[in-house]
């Protein structure tokens, strides 16, 4: 699992300095993830844009108070579909590779059922990366990274 970038923060500063700071940490960090999040093959790479979206979040409700009410809960609400998307496609991930480990402990005769859940899992993979792929679609197009820096920079904005 990728590890998040360490943010110093000094006690004196502003609570919306340190809250901007972060969220454009996070959202550098959950974007910089989503090269290659399509690719199968690699299945980390899901698991590391998921948990960085739950991290993403997460400072999202810590800092909420910091942020215009109506940008921010439409900006929530996509990093929670983004965060869904990623979950249809990890689930079957995890399920494929446990499935995998245990055809291989199997007897003979098992291991046709084995390869019939393991081709189910991977359909379930195929539509959960169609959906993952949408969702990414629909973030670039609505400018979600862009409006969470833009986020960033209201909070630090004189009140």
């Amino acid at each position: 699992m990728a590890k998040p970038q360490t943010v110093d923060l000094d006690p004196a500063e502003p609570y919306r300095a340190a809250g901007a700071r972060i969220v454009r940490m996070r959202a550098q960090e959950l974007f910089a993830h989503a090269d290659g999040v399509l690719d199968t093959t690699d299945i980390e790479r899901v698991h590391d844009m998921r948990v960085a979206t739950r991290r993403l979040r997460a400072v999202l409700e810590i800092f909420a108070p910091c942020f215009p009410a109506n940008e921010f809960k439409g900006v929530l609400r996509e990093v929670k579909a983004l965060a869904d998307a990623l979950g249809e496609r990890r689930d079957p991930d995890v399920h494929v590779a446990a499935l995998e480990r245990f055809a291989a402990a199997v007897t003979a005769a098992d291991r046709p059922g084995v390869a019939r859940l393991i081709a189910e899992e991977r359909e379930r993979q195929a539509a959960g990366n169609a959906e993952l792929a949408a969702a990414l679609e629909r973030a670039g197009e609505r400018g979600l990274h862009e409006r969470l820096l833009a986020l960033a920079d209201q909070a630090e904005a004189p009140a």
